[in-house]
């Protein structure tokens, strides 16, 4: 089922996500329904606070990353990836930080560059409750940041410089009050 996906100024996302069963009927039909979701919203990434769920969840599919011609061959395999992160907790963040230019389903029609280190290091349980501790690097590692953060209540436009914040506040408002057209469903906070 496809559900709608809140908008930007929505308290959901500013909450720090709390641990959940992998194993409940619940999760399951949140993880399919997210990804159902996920799909229809062309996103590569979702967290369980964007479809108004305070859980440590969220799911990736980077396989639209792989297209892109200029990667090199071995990065665009490992893009090639679906997974579920369930009660995810960082590890570790390491590298050297490169800017990327980062969207969010959340905040629809605004795109900027993010700085952010080039890996991460999880502990997470799958989809079938099987706990890993995994590293990932590039912009694998750059979609796994961006939506960990959501369990974390941060957004992308934190890292943005207040130079940055202040250009986009009035489109922020628009989001938040549904001033915006998207091609699939949201909840707005301040749409009357």
């Amino acid at each position: 089922m496809k559900l709608p996906i809140v908008a930007y100024g929505m308290p959901v996302l500013r909450k720090k996500g709390v641990d959940v069963d992998p194993e409940s009927e619940e999760i399951r039909k949140l993880i399919d329904d997210m990804f159902e979701t996920m799909y229809n919203a062309s996103g590569v990434g979702l967290a369980a606070p964007q479809v108004d769920k305070s859980y440590r969840l969220f799911v990736i599919d980077t396989t639209p990353f792989a297209d892109w011609d200029e990667l090199p061959e071995e990065e665009k395999e490992k893009l090639r990836t679906r997974k579920v992160f369930i009660n995810a907790r960082k590890i570790e963040e390491k590298g050297e930080e490169w800017d990327f230019e980062e969207g969010c389903l959340s905040i629809p029609g605004i795109n900027e560059k993010v700085r952010r280190k080039k890996q991460i290091t999880l502990e997470y349980l799958d989809e079938n409750g099987v706990k890993h501790v995994e590293t990932f690097d590039g912009l694998m590692a750059r979609v796994i940041q961006h939506e960990y953060d959501h369990i974390e209540g941060i957004l992308f436009t934190d890292y943005l410089s207040p130079l940055k914040k202040r250009l986009l506040k009035r489109k922020l408002e628009k989001i938040s009050k549904g001033e915006i057209d998207v091609p699939y469903k949201m909840k707005f906070p301040r749409r009357k």
